[in-house]
This record gives structure tokens, sequence and C-alpha cells, in this order.
């Protein structure tokens, strides 16, 4: 868990125990706010809005929700956003669906990323208003360091732009790599706001608890929006989140092992040669996801017809790259949710359509 995001839990759970202890039916509202302090100076570092959203089906929660929100409240007239291409759906349909256009600019190579944004920017007009970013990266897996953080607020701050932060796979990580959040950037909150939750680390998926941190401005626009928006949910889920973020986070560490095996069991079995090469996949360092590059003999197919395929004839369901945007084409994403035993069978099923094809 990067410091940071240690400290904003923190911080979560005594504005969240201070709100019900004052207010047994906090639920009315759905968000209370606090802000976060350096441990060592005291200084504030942002204000973070905590909230509790609702889980009907009904209605989008968690950072699809507030980045949903935040969309309708920053969104005036048709303005332009930048998002990586491909993207998790939210990051771009939100935009849409307040009245924006999204300029899409190819993810990878992620080391030129910021190059590519530099070059849109300063051709675009009239300038984008927003860029949304996630890392570690859903669908493609990418992960970034700390040094790329700071770019991206530089970039933003010289351009005048909102920086829109998904960090929702912040514990989903492995080999020893910790993703950063961008509020470990000095002056980040000039700019910046960033979102996690508990959906993935102590998969919460569905009941969601999530909460954004940053610009104060920022949380304040977020906060008038939901103030008219948000219905409380269920009590007993804001006391579930509370105990699961005060107490031992083993459950987190078993969460990680799981998908560390899972990764593991599905990219080493598909990799392994035999009477036919294997599907070489590199390994990501984080999400719950693998990006897999279309089997050679199938690129000309496109990612929706092999994925049609590898469902009919390998009974194996993936996401076809092209449905997160044009740069997904060739691509193809496993979500790791099954566990070990139906993932190896799983692998088993494609081995044999790929031999069989």
């Amino acid at each position: 868990m990067a410091s940071l995001l240690g400290k904003t839990h923190r911080v979560f759970l005594t504005v969240l125990l201070t709100a019900l202890a004052a207010t047994p039916l906090l639920a009315q509202d759905g968000s209370v706010a606090g802000t976060i302090e350096d441990e060592a100076t005291g200084s504030p570092l942002g204000t973070v809005l905590v909230e509790v959203v609702n889980a009907d089906g009904s209605v989008v929660v968690g950072f699809m929700q507030t980045n949903s929100r935040n969309a309708a409240k920053w969104v005036n007239g048709v303005q332009e956003f930048l998002c990586p291409d491909p993207s998790f759906g939210i990051h771009s349909f939100s935009i849409v669906i307040a009245g924006g256009e999204q300029l899409r600019v190819p993810l990878e190579p992620v080391s030129d990323l910021i190059d590519r944004l530099d070059e849109v920017v300063r051709f675009a007009w009239p300038r984008p208003k927003m860029l949304i970013a996630s890392f570690p990266h859903n669908p493609t897996t990418v992960c970034v360091d700390l040094g790329f953080m700071s770019r991206l607020v530089d970039f933003c701050r010289e351009y005048d732009l909102i920086l829109l932060h998904d960090l929702a796979y912040a514990e989903i990580c492995f080999d020893g790599y910790t993703p950063p959040s961008v509020l470990q950037v000095p002056g980040a909150t000039d700019v910046a706001i960033e979102f996690t939750s508990l959906s993935k680390s102590h998969s919460m998926a569905g009941w969601r608890v999530g909460f954004a941190a940053g610009n104060r401005e920022m949380i304040a626009a977020l906060a008038r929006v939901k103030s008219y928006v948000d219905y409380g949910t269920f009590q007993p889920i804001q006391i579930a989140a509370i105990v699961a973020l005060d107490g031992p986070q083993d459950c987190v560490e078993e969460n990680v092992r799981v998908y560390h095996a899972r990764r593991d069991a599905l990219c080493d079995g598909l990799g392994q040669a035999g009477p036919t090469p294997g599907w070489k996949i590199d390994k990501p360092l984080g999400t719950m996801f693998v990006w897999a590059p279309l089997p050679e003999p199938f690129r000309e197919l496109g990612s929706l017809e092999f994925s049609k395929r590898l469902l009919e004839e390998a009974e194996v369901a993936v996401s076809p790259g092209i449905g997160f945007g044009p740069s997904g084409e060739g691509f193809v994403r496993f979500a790791l949710v099954e566990n070990t035993h139906r993932i190896r069978q799983a692998v088993r099923n494609i081995r044999r359509f790929l031999r069989n094809a």
C-alpha cells in the first residue's frame, strides 16, 4: 500500500467514525469530508470526501459514480477532455454523457505518453479541460513510477488541466511493485483529485465504499453535486467498511496472493510450448487483469471475432480490446475472477483451441 494511501485510509476511518458517533443516520447524505495532514509536519495535504454510495444496481457506484458526477459538474457546454486510449469505459463515457468530447491519445508506449499529450493539447481548440488517467491501468495493466506521476502533474499544471486519477488498484500489485499515488507528488493538489475504493482491495464490489482526495475546489464541486443526487447506503455496510480498514489487513494481502497465483497460472500455462508454440503474454505488475496480444495466426481476425471464437470453441470468455477503444484492437483482456483450478481448465481449453484452429 502506498504510504499516502495508508494515511488517507486512516483519515477515512477517523471521519467516518466521528460522523457515525455524532450522527447515527449518516446514510441520509452519504458523504462527509475531512482533511489529510502530513504526519510529520501537520501541514494539510488535501481534502478528503468520504462517500458511502448506494449499492442499488439502478445507479453507478464507486469510482464510476463519482467520475460521472465530476463530469456533470465540470463540463459546461461542449468541452474537450484527454483520456489515454484504450480506457475503462466510464473514464470516457462519463464525459460523453455529460456533454463533453473525448480527445483520444494512444496510451502506449507509456514512456512517450506525455509527449503525445503535449502535442495534442498544443494544437487543440478549444483547449481540453481535464485529463483522466488510471495507473495501474485498466484494461492494459500498464504501471508507472512516481517520476512519471510527477511529470504528469507538471504537464497538467502547465496547461491548466484538471488531473483526475483513478487509483482503483492501489493494493493489487505484484513482484515488489508499489503503485504511486498522484498525491505523493509535491503540489499535486493544485491540479489533481484522486479516487480509490475498497472494491478490489477488500472485495466489496457491489457494496462499495469509495473516496476522493485532492484539490479542495474539486472536492467541493463533487460534494455539491452529490448533495443533490445521492442517497445513503445501508448502515451495516458503512460499519463493515470501518471494521475492514481499522482491523488487520491480512485479507488484502491474501487477496493479492490469490490474484498473483491466478496471474501465474494463466500466463505460465498459456506460455508453455507444446505441439504448437505457446501464447506468450507479459505478466502484469498490477490490477486483476491480463492484457494479451492476439496470437499471431489470429491477428487479422481482430479482437472481437477472436473473442467470439474463443467463447464458442474454447468456452472461455474474454473482453475484446476494441471494446476499450481503437487502440485496444489486437488485444483481449482476461479478468482473474475465477479460481486457479478453473483458470487451469480454461488454459487447457485455449491450448486445445489454438492447436486445432
